[in-house]
């Protein structure tokens, strides 16, 4: 068997600036600016138990699209998401220890296990010292986060 995902990635990346056939709207309010991202409902409903969620909970308006509201997560961070629910792909390249922590909590609050357990893995392998030195902060975010019912982050301190 040949696989190809590489393209089958790209595909699907380049779904993301196709203005036509999206019929799921996310709105991601930061306090100083706001960006709108068109999407496809059946790729975040396979990608994303949280997706799912929201899009059976959500109503459509008259033109058949589903309008998702997100405050609590900065554009930065969900454009990081959307490209890894769309292309598989992420990229630690020039983030900063807090701000990879921060994409940990958004991916299990998105129940993105494989990113979220990836990112888990990198802090605890790689970034040790910085989970001891900022382990109150990490504690207030760990459960200042919001989370779905019953689901816990496994980040330990080794």
């Amino acid at each position: 068997m040949v696989e190809f995902f590489k393209n089958l990635s790209n595909d699907y990346l380049e779904l993301l600036n196709d203005n036509e056939d999206f019929n799921v709207i996310i709105k991601v309010n930061e306090s100083t600016s706001n960006k709108i991202f068109k999407v496809h409902s059946a790729i975040l409903r396979k990608r994303s138990l949280y997706f799912r969620n929201e899009l059976t909970n959500t109503n459509s308006d008259k033109n058949n699209i589903k309008t998702i509201n997100l405050n609590h997560v900065s554009i930065e961070q969900f454009e990081i998401i959307i490209k890894y629910i769309y292309g598989g792909i992420f990229s630690l390249d020039g983030l900063d220890v807090s701000f990879i922590f921060e994409i940990m909590l958004v991916a299990y609050e998105f129940f993105l296990e494989e990113l979220g357990k990836f990112l888990e893995t990198f802090l605890i392998e790689e970034k040790a010292s910085w989970l001891r030195l900022h382990f109150t902060h990490i504690y207030k975010l760990s459960f200042k986060k919001i989370r779905p019912k019953g689901y816990k982050i496994g980040v330990m301190i080794s």
